[in-house]
C-alpha cells in the first residue's frame, strides 16, 4: 500500500485504522504458533496490544524500550516512555517486533540491543505500520502496511484516542 498526498493541500493523508487492518493481515502471515509479539514503546506497544487481542492470543505482548540503548541518550536521557517488559522467555524464542513508523533504523537498533540483554532469540522479525524510508542503518521491515515519503523536516507518529482509535500526527521538527 502506498499513501498519497491530498490534492492541493500538500498534506499527507494516512488512514491509521485502514493501515492497522493491513498490518493485522501481514502479522497473521508472518506469525507462527510459537511467535511472541513485542511492541516498541509507545506506538508499537499499542499495536502489539491490539494485535494480541485481535489475534486471540493469550497473555500480554512484550514491550521494548529503546531508552537505555539510544545513541542520543546523552541528549535525551530517560524519556517518560514505558520500560521493557517481556512476559516470555527470550532465549530460543521467535519474536515479532512491532513499531508504528520505521525511519532511520536507530530506534530498532537500540531495541535489538535491549532485547539481547534479556537473552538470545532464535529469530527476530520486524513489522511496521509505516516505512517512511530515510534509513541510516541497514534495517528493513519484514512487513510494512504502507511506504510513504516525508521530508526530513517532518515527523510522523501514531496516536490513539481514549477509545483506542488510531490516527497519525505529522509535525514539523
Amino acid at each position: 500500500m502506498t499513501a498519497h498526498s491530498s490534492v492541493g493541500a500538500g498534506s499527507l493523508v494516512l488512514d491509521a485504522q485502514a493501515l492497522y487492518t493491513e498490518l493485522l493481515r501481514g502479522v497473521r502471515a508472518l506469525r507462527g504458533p510459537q511467535t511472541h509479539l513485542a511492541g516498541i514503546a509507545s506506538g508499537g506497544a499499542w499495536l502489539a496490544e491490539r494485535l494480541q487481542q485481535d489475534l486471540g492470543l493469550d497473555g500480554a505482548p512484550g514491550v521494548l524500550s529503546s531508552a537505555m540503548h539510544r545513541d542520543d541518550f546523552a541528549q535525551r536521557g530517560l524519556a517518560a516512555s514505558a520500560q521493557t517488559s517481556l512476559p516470555f522467555d527470550v532465549n530460543g524464542a521467535d519474536i515479532l517486533v512491532l513499531d508504528d513508523v520505521l525511519y532511520t533504523g536507530r530506534t530498532v537498533r537500540a531495541v535489538l540491543n535491549e532485547l539481547y540483554d534479556y537473552g538470545r532469540p532464535a529469530r527476530v522479525r520486524l513489522a511496521v505500520l509505516v516505512d517512511r524510508g530515510g534509513r541510516e542503518l541497514p534495517i528493513q521491515a519484514d512487513f510494512a502496511a504502507a511506504r510513504v515519503a516525508l521530508p526530513a523536516t517532518q515527523s510522523l507518529a501514531l496516536a490513539r484516542t481514549d477509545s483506542g482509535h488510531f490516527h497519525f500526527q505529522v509535525k514539523e521538527v
